[in-house]
């Protein structure tokens, strides 16, 4: 696999290592890692990490989107 291209999450704390970082590859795939944590990688797809985060927005707000 080719070098990926991680992207802090808007809700990171700067320079803190406590974030959740995501990079897509050309496959369609997206990984998700800690920061503090960089060799553990989860892959997933676009479908069911769209379906984790409709989830927990849920949860969180209350409020349910299309």
């Amino acid at each position: 696999m080719s070098e990926l291209s991680w992207q802090k999450s808007s809700f990171s704390e700067g320079g803190a290592a406590n974030c959740v970082e995501i990079a897509t590859y050309s496959t369609g795939l997206a990984h998700l890692r800690e920061s503090d944590e960089p060799t553990i990688v989860i892959e997933t797809t676009a479908t069911a990490l769209g379906a984790l985060l409709r989830t927990v927005t849920e949860g969180v707000t209350g409020i349910a989107r299309g």
